[in-house]
């Protein structure tokens, strides 16, 4: 029987996870990435099933949540290092109302507790009325992590720019066409950009500091959380565009981020050694298209949450397409 060829392009966390699994699943993988911009290549990402101010939580965030954890023990039991703290996400909110949203979305099967301020993992600036505490929650770091997967899979990598793809084919900015049976795209906010897609992108940034402020990660408007080197403080804050533009940290933006790491906790004696930016795509697709083109993007700040188990269900069809 002829090994199926998959060619993936991107290699964020949708490509990567694509590939792990289409490889598991008994496909020869190619993947196209041209290394640029990558959102997930992010050095400390929340894994936080409840999103946003309003306590948003996917029906899927459970099991996505608990997929990521299974890859992350398989990664590192394989012998490729990906800086994690499966520590626990401290939501705090600031009043009564906020919380009544929280609890409204709130499933049963999410393991969680409410902790009055002052018993808390860590500490708290004043002002937070209630403390949501979500035990299987925790961070990693991004760009290990898709590393990690990419390599696990066995895939071939090629860095290059595709600039036209169909259901069986990808031509790379030089010319050369890669042929296969399947093609997935998983291209992100440049990618998007590249094709000339309408879309919404949304900058965000990073700054690294040069140690830990909590030793948990802490969220609600933006987060701090410990990272492989020092802490991150984080957000996506920047107003939406129609496309992709290189990332900048505006003055007035840095000045936002910092109060509201302030309203979080102490940030006393910690010091700013870096910057990371990046922009997500927001507006999730999943599926085959009409060119025969199976695309899985748009995964927007849920990339580590939804990412892995949204492309193993997809590579799953893709392999029962070719008569796997």
């Amino acid at each position: 029987m002829n090994v199926p060829h998959v060619l993936v392009i991107g290699g964020g966390v949708a490509g990567a996870s694509v590939a792990h699994f289409a490889s598991r699943l008994g496909a020869r993988v190619t993947v196209v990435d041209a290394g640029l911009h990558a959102a997930s290549g992010v050095p400390s990402a929340l894994v936080n099933p409840v999103r946003g101010q309003s306590g948003a939580v996917d029906a899927r965030a459970v099991e996505g949540l608990r997929l990521t954890w299974q890859l992350v023990e398989m990664l590192e039991s394989a012998g490729h290092a990906t800086p994690h703290g499966r520590t626990g996400v401290l939501r705090p909110v600031p009043d009564e109302r906020a919380r009544g949203r929280f609890e409204r979305n709130l499933p049963s099967e999410l393991p969680h507790s409410w902790l009055h301020p002052e018993d808390v993992p860590v500490p708290l600036a004043p002002g937070w009325d209630h403390a949501l505490w979500l035990p299987e929650g925790g961070w990693l770091d991004g760009a290990a992590f898709t590393a990690g997967l990419v390599a696990a899979s066995g895939s071939e990598v090629v860095r290059a720019r595709a600039v036209r793809r169909n259901a069986r084919s990808v031509t790379l900015e030089d010319g050369k066409v890669l042929t296969g049976d399947a093609v997935v795209w998983c291209g992100g906010s440049v990618g998007a950009s590249w094709a000339g897609e309408e879309a919404t992108h949304r900058a965000g940034t990073l700054l690294t500091l040069d140690r830990t402020v909590t030793s948990v990660p802490v969220s609600f408007g933006a987060y701090l959380t410990p990272a492989a080197v020092g802490g991150v403080l984080g957000a996506t804050f920047e107003a939406p565009t129609s496309t992709w533009e290189r990332p900048l940290l505006p003055l007035r933006s840095l000045g936002w981020l910092l109060s509201k790491a302030d309203a979080l906790t102490d940030l006393s004696g910690a010091r700013v050694v870096g910057r990371w930016s990046g922009t997500r795509l927001s507006g999730l697709t999943v599926g085959q298209e009409t060119d025969g083109v199976w695309r899985l993007s748009g995964l927007g700040s849920k990339g580590f949450l939804l990412g892995p188990l949204l492309a193993r269900h997809m590579a799953g069809d893709v392999m029962r397409g070719l008569g796997m």
